[in-house]
């Protein structure tokens, strides 16, 4: 049996971004990863959202998944450039294959937040990309993208 598509998706995201020129090889599938080494990616899911778009015995379902993938650097100068060259590359890398192999039907930025922590020996700042995922799968079977 596959993993859930929201899986799927989550790990088609890391392999996706994985080598970045910026990033490189620095990007973890999960809310927690060390701090120490950046620049680095972070990759989850936040939220979905569905709803029946065929009514019967086994319902076909639209399904509104929100990834969340936050870049991190620490700079004492040029930070906000290497924030927007970390997510110039996460966008263009995504927006390559907006059904994500076939996994969904379409995938776009969101929305966009940008952090900045001054406390420590090197600012930490982060940008917060949150894409929306749409897909389909059959309410009984929801490992299968339809």
């Amino acid at each position: 049996m596959a993993n859930h598509i929201r899986q799927q998706i989550r790990e088609y995201f890391g392999t996706t971004l994985n080598n970045l020129t910026t990033t490189g090889t620095r990007v973890y599938e999960s809310r927690v990863y060390p701090l120490e080494t950046v620049p680095a990616l972070a990759i989850y899911t936040k939220s979905e959202t569905s709803e029946p778009i065929v009514i019967g015995t086994n319902r076909l379902m639209s399904r509104d998944l929100s990834v969340v993938v936050e870049g991190y650097a620490k700079a004492t100068s040029n930070f906000d450039d290497t924030i927007d060259t970390i997510s110039k590359e996460v966008e263009e890398a995504i927006a390559a294959d907006r059904t994500l192999g076939g996994l969904a039907k379409d995938t776009y930025l969101e929305s966009t937040e940008i952090e900045f922590n001054a406390e420590g020996e090197k600012p930490l700042g982060y940008v917060s990309m949150t894409f929306l995922t749409n897909y389909y799968v059959q309410e009984t079977n929801p490992d299968v993208a339809v």
